[in-house]
């Protein structure tokens, strides 16, 4: 291909797509769907593509699946990487002009696009996005951090693994879904809790964490059922 661009779309909203990404997704020819999200996603991306790029063309490229179940994670996600870096080679070296991947949030964060482009040796341009974590914290109108302070980013499974990290005051994590955040229940905490947020569909609960985690594990679950999927992001915040 002539060009590579990766993408950020932003959270869901969309309004919240930047003008460098509605420039890059005028230039594509070609868009390469992964076509393994959810049909919501599905159609707010198509939404997306004939607003802003109706005379690309869509290429569904074929995914592997990753191994959810394998007791080794590192080690599955790179087997799930390898696959997908062919598959990816596969679908770029059969098209010309200007091609485009297409991520949700921000590319930088918790996304593997960058990652395995690089495996496939492909010279690409990243468009940022806005992220879930900034949407958040937009829609509860609160700062990521606070005066001098320091915010981890990290993953639902990595908090249910590890507990609150030592000498921590933020915490915002993300690729949840299972309720992580009753692992430190029992610490003074602050949540800001989200789901499918920026979306038509966005969920907002905060409070102190104790009092608050039950209704958002009622609210996960309802959405759940409403939704068939669940996609949320929260910070947690130190009270003392």
């Amino acid at each position: 291909m002539d060009e590579l661009l990766v993408i950020g779309i932003g959270a869901g909203n969309p309004a919240d797509i930047t003008v460098g990404a509605v420039e890059a997704l005028a230039r594509a020819d070609v868009i390469f769907t992964l076509d393994r999200a959810t049909t919501d996603l599905t159609r707010a991306r198509d939404a997306l593509v004939e607003r802003y790029a109706p005379n690309a063309r869509n290429v569904v490229v074929e995914e592997p699946r990753r191994d959810r179940a394998a007791s080794a994670y590192a080690e599955a996600v790179h087997d799930w990487r390898a696959g997908r870096a062919a598959t990816w080679q596969k679908a770029i070296d059969a098209h010309d002009g200007v091609g485009a991947f297409l991520v949700w949030g921000d590319p930088m964060l918790y996304d593997s696009t960058i990652a395995v482009l690089d495996q496939i040796g492909a010279e690409y341009t990243v468009i940022p996005g806005i992220s879930s974590i900034t949407a958040l914290c937009a829609a509860h109108k609160i700062a990521l951090n606070r005066v001098a302070g320091e915010v981890l980013i990290t993953t639902g499974r990595r908090l249910r693994e590890g507990g609150w990290p030592a000498g921590q005051t933020e915490l915002a994590v993300m690729l949840d879904g299972k309720g992580a955040y009753r692992n430190v229940i029992d610490e003074p905490l602050e949540i800001y809790w989200g789901a499918y947020v920026g979306a038509e569909e966005q969920l907002l609960l905060s409070g102190r964490l104790s009092e608050v985690a039950d209704r958002i594990d009622a609210t996960i679950a309802e959405a759940r059922e409403r939704h068939g999927w669940i996609m949320d992001v929260y910070l947690l915040r130190a009270t003392e």
